[in-house]
C-alpha cells in the first residue's frame, strides 16, 4: 500500500531540495518513491508544478508493447505480410508510447494543484507517494529541512512523529 504525503516549505527552493534528498534516498534503497512532485509558489500568487519522478516510461513501455502488438496483427492482414509486419509493429509501437506517455499515473495532478491553491505565495509544497521507508535513516536526512505537514495518509501517530522531526528540525538520531 502506498502512502501519500504533503510537506510544505517557507521558500520557494526548500521543497525542490528535499525533493532530491528523497530521489537519492530511493537510489539508496531507503525509501521506494512512486511518485514525487512539488509545487512552488511565487510571491505574485503564480504557482507552478514540478514532476519529478519519470513514471512515463514504464507506461510507455506497456503501451509500446501493446501497440506492437495490434500494429503487427493488422500489418499481416491487411498489408503484405513482411512489409505489413514491421510497418505495423512501428506504428502500432509509436501510438502505444504515445498512450502510455499520456496516462497519469500516481498522484493527480488535478489534487496536486488544489492543494497547491491553499500554498502561501513565495512557499513551496513537496507531494511524495511512497510504498516502503526506512523512517529513521529518511527522516534523519530530512528533519534539517524543517516544514510542515499538511497533509497525509499515515496514521495519526506515525503524522505526528514527522511533523515533531519536522518542526524540531533535527533527525531523530540528533535529538537525543
Amino acid at each position: 500500500m502506498s502512502e501519500l504525503v504533503v510537506v510544505t516549505y517557507p521558500d520557494v527552493y526548500r521543497a525542490a531540495e528535499v525533493c532530491a534528498t528523497l530521489q537519492r534516498l530511493h537510489h539508496e534503497l531507503l525509501i521506494d518513491i512512486e511518485d514525487a512532485a512539488y509545487i512552488t509558489r511565487e510571491l505574485d500568487g503564480k504557482m507552478k508544478l514540478h514532476q519529478t519522478v519519470p513514471i512515463v516510461p514504464t507506461a510507455m513501455g506497456t503501451g509500446m508493447f501493446t501497440g506492437s502488438f495490434w500494429g503487427l496483427l493488422i500489418g499481416l492482414l491487411f498489408l503484405q505480410p513482411v512489409l505489413g509486419m514491421a510497418t505495423g509493429a512501428a506504428i502500432g509501437a509509436a501510438g502505444g508510447a504515445l498512450t502510455g506517455k499520456l496516462t497519469d499515473y500516481g498522484i493527480p495532478d488535478s489534487f496536486m494543484k488544489e492543494l497547491g491553491e491553499k500554498v502561501q505565495p513565495g512557499s513551496s509544497a513537496l507531494f511524495i507517494l511512497f510504498r516502503k521507508i526506512s523512517v529513521e535513516k529518511v527522516l534523519d536526512q530530512i528533519a534539517c529541512h524543517g516544514g510542515t505537514v499538511m497533509h497525509s495518509s499515515l496514521s495519526p501517530e506515525t503524522e505526528a512523529r514527522l511533523q515533531a522531526a519536522l518542526s524540531a528540525g533535527v533527525g531523530p538520531q540528533r535529538a537525543a
